[in-house]
């Protein structure tokens, strides 16, 4: 049985390219290559293959299977997380999948779509109960899809995460509240918060990692300052 790491490395995907599809998956699949014998993890922004491609849905969706099969493959001991658009009972969901050891480990829908970027006119809602912690290796993660970032019932859902990730596609127009959305659920869930947001012209490209303390953190979690922070402010 693998040991609850004290730490664990972070690497934010932020290649941005209007090729997509092929070009996004080999960065992946090159990114992986780099971290695969240790566990850290690996957070590509929403639907960072093929992006809100509305105009080919059959072929998004058959993409994903095809890269969710390759994924598998590759993965050993890293910790992949990205989302991507699935079709299932001829309805297309934004889809959250987590790969580790050669496995989807977790796998949950977006729930709130952004009704401004027309979500709801090409996706169904995912079921909120499936939003949950699940455990790698005695950690706790989440995972909250860009637009669920501002709704409190979601963060509660996750209260006893270590971790929470977020991948993002966030309007630049309102850049600074995905950073002080990030900040503040780091503080209140009194964990870490991964979030990362990458796209064109008009998507804010930025990665960040909060420490339950709301300080800025570089390329790794301590999972200590969890401990430590719950220790020391009991919320009861």
């Amino acid at each position: 049985m693998t040991s609850k790491p004290s730490q664990l490395e972070v690497r934010c995907i932020d290649f941005f390219s209007n090729a997509a599809y092929d070009e996004h998956l080999q960065y992946l699949l090159e990114e992986i290559g780099k971290r695969n014998d240790y566990k850290n993890i690996i957070l590509a922004p929403e639907l960072y293959l093929s992006g809100f491609d509305y105009e080919n849905m059959e072929k998004a969706s058959a993409y994903s299977e095809y890269a969710i099969e390759l994924l598998k493959q590759k993965v050993n001991e890293a910790i992949v997380v990205l989302t991507l658009i699935r079709k299932f009972d001829d309805r297309f969901i934004n889809q959250a999948i987590v790969i580790h050891r050669h496995k989807i480990v977790h796998v949950q829908e977006k729930s709130k779509l952004f009704r401004l970027g027309n979500e709801d006119r090409y996706f169904v809602s995912g079921d909120t109960n499936r939003i949950k912690p699940f455990e790698i290796d005695g950690v706790r993660y989440g995972i909250m899809i860009c637009f669920e970032l501002r709704f409190k019932e979601v963060w509660k859902k996750l209260e006893s995460s270590d971790i929470i990730m977020v991948p993002a596609k966030w309007g630049k127009i309102r850049g600074q509240h995905f950073e002080i959305l990030s900040k503040a659920l780091a503080v209140m869930n009194q964990c870490f918060v991964i979030a990362t947001s990458s796209g064109d012209d008009d998507i804010m490209n930025s990665s960040m990692i909060y420490s339950p303390n709301g300080t800025l953190c570089e390329l790794a979690v301590d999972l200590k300052e969890v401990t430590k922070m719950r220790r020391y402010i009991v919320m009861e």
